[in-house]
């Protein structure tokens, strides 16, 4: 339970990342992203000692957080923004489904992935019908496949971070800092230079201190002591909580199919959590 509460803690603060975008949408992506990993890893600066991880876990930890970043903004950039993010939010089920290939002692039983089936269901009535589909969907993009990606990079970082030495949450500030540089360093060679207003300064610090910082480190200490499958599953509350206070910050009204999607989502979470 305290590892699915850590979890949540981090489902929370990604829960802002949508609200947060809208409100940086005049940054390049690669400039807001680098900018705002470089911040988050500031907490971790004075334990810096701990950043001594082998080159194995050092590239898997710039595989996570950089590689899933790069994906996503070019399945952006190929496909339609919605339906891009939807391919992208298979990340969960993906994990559910690869924790018993990757983690020795866990088995996937049939709760698991009908929960997992019911929360991807959700995730989808969630960004469909708050945000509208469009009128590109049912169309093949090739933006998909980095969409797709994205979301196994995610997914097998998650679990993978289980398989290599033991290292201290700590060296997630290293993974946040290189993959922040590299991120810049796309900025440089494929965006156009931006000028930041002090407003902009400050909302992406509240981003790096967040969603692309704290989340981080709240994510790798509730894999590393819960069950990958549980959270896999209560990941779906993401997206929901995210056009939630998208809905809000906008002023948007609430449709019917929030309702569902809330409905479907927070079920799936329950039947997870409880199945053994």
């Amino acid at each position: 339970m305290h590892a699915n509460l850590l979890a949540l803690g981090a489902i929370a603060l990604w829960a802002s990342l949508a609200s947060l975008g809208v409100a940086l949408d005049h940054v390049p992506p690669f400039l807001l992203t680098g900018i705002a990993l470089i911040i988050g890893s500031i907490p971790a600066w004075p334990l810096v000692r701990q950043w001594k991880v082998p080159p194995r876990t050092l590239a898997l930890g710039v595989y996570g957080l950089f590689g899933f970043h790069f994906l996503l903004f070019l399945a952006l950039r190929m496909a339609p923004p919605v339906e891009a993010n939807l391919v992208n939010y298979l990340w969960p089920l993906l994990l559910v489904v690869m924790a018993p290939l990757v983690l020795p002692g866990l088995a996937l039983r049939r709760a698991h992935v009908l929960a997992a089936l019911a929360g991807f269901a959700g995730a989808a009535i969630a960004i469909l019908g708050a945000r509208g589909a469009s009128t590109a969907a049912g169309i093949w993009h090739w933006g998909y496949l980095p969409a797709l990606g994205s979301a196994f990079i995610w997914a097998s970082y998650s679990l993978w971070t289980r398989r290599v030495p033991a290292f201290p949450t700590a060296a997630i500030g290293l993974f946040g800092l290189l993959s922040g540089l590299l991120s810049l360093a796309c900025h440089w060679a494929l965006e156009s230079p931006a000028a930041l207003a002090p407003r902009d300064w400050a909302l992406l610090a509240l981003m790096g201190l967040g969603p692309l910082g704290a989340a981080f480190f709240l994510w790798d200490k509730a894999l590393k002591s819960g069950d990958a499958r549980q959270i896999g599953i209560l990941s779906y509350l993401t997206p929901l909580a995210s056009t939630l206070l998208l809905l809000t910050v906008t002023q948007r009204p609430l449709s019917s199919s929030i309702a569902v999607a809330a409905a479907l989502i927070i079920g799936a979470a329950v039947v997870g959590t409880r199945a053994g």
